[in-house]
């Protein structure tokens, strides 16, 4: 079981024939990932070839999004396309009617991720992202850039606002494994939330436990505590980035900037742990934190 995409999910990559899109693109293929295609509308009716882990495999790029769709069955896009054409694509994507979108790309305007994330679910369509790593299932399949080798299946649900800390916390706890890795992304705004994913991770019958990674800025703390101390039966440990940020320093992320009290990494920390959430001051810690729960 997995949350989002499982083995069946056929991945079509949006800006495949870019130097990001065909680097990550080989390596969702060397990682099981069913990728059937790309999709660029100036490069339409060409191939491009990869090494799969010695083996060439050749996946023929689309001009649009809705052609690649038809010839292939695609069901879920990657979206590699620089920040100017980002929103376009997306929308595209939903318009072709795929039920999941994972925006890989950074530094999109806050008004477009605003505007394609809500045309998204008006039309059924789930955005992971902007600005994330992407989702995967270990050992099945990963939409993305997070690097398939750290870690295997497990029982755990793992949700993060942070690459890095995504990676750091997989490696921590990999001798235990994972159901589902997400990364959300660290802009402003995001198209799925923490509490979405505590939803589909509470509804999961193969995850035992949730490790949530937060960081400052936003209001996701109390509203996050809520829904877990109404809706969560789980095990729920969590680690929040920023304890030693500056109030309105920007902290790498988009969106991890303290602009309130409620947005310091003291305050999630407590809003979490006043409804029985142990939350570590490092990752390392966060894991023990885990262990102990199991």
């Amino acid at each position: 079981m997995a949350i989002f995409c499982d083995a069946a999910t056929r991945v079509l990559v949006q800006g495949m024939t870019g130097s990001e899109g065909r680097r990550h693109t080989a390596r969702m293929l060397a990682a099981g990932t069913v990728v059937v295609g790309g999709v660029n509308p100036s490069k339409g009716g060409q191939t491009v070839e990869f090494d799969v882990n010695g083996v060439a495999q050749s996946l023929p790029v689309f001009a649009t999004v809705r052609e690649c769709v038809d010839a292939t069955g695609a069901n879920a896009s990657v979206v590699f396309v620089p920040p100017a054409g980002a929103k376009a694509a997306v929308i595209e994507a939903v318009d072709a009617g795929l039920p999941l979108v994972v925006v890989i790309t950074e530094w999109i305007p806050v008004a477009d991720a605003t505007y394609f994330i809500a045309y998204a679910a008006r039309h059924g369509t789930r955005i992971i992202g902007p600005n994330c790593p992407g989702i995967i299932v270990p050992g099945v399949t990963t939409l993305g850039i997070t690097p398939a080798d750290i870690t295997g299946p497990g029982p755990l649900g793992l949700i993060s606002k942070s690459g890095t800390l995504t990676y750091q916390m997989m490696h921590e706890l990999a001798d235990i494994g994972f159901s589902t890795c997400l990364g959300i992304g660290g802009d402003p705004v995001a198209g799925t939330t923490h509490i979405d994913a505590l939803a589909a991770f509470e509804a999961d019958p193969e995850t035992s436990a949730i490790v949530l990674i937060d960081e400052i800025g936003g209001d996701s703390g109390q509203p996050v505590a809520e829904f877990i101390r109404a809706h969560v039966t789980k095990p729920v440990v969590g680690y929040v980035a920023g304890f030693t940020a500056p109030a309105g320093r920007r902290m790498g992320h988009a969106g991890a900037i303290v602009s309130g009290s409620a947005s310091t990494a003291q305050a999630k920390k407590q809003a979490l742990e006043a409804v029985g959430v142990r939350v570590g001051i490092s990752p390392s810690q966060t894991a023990r934190l885990l262990r102990e729960a199991l």
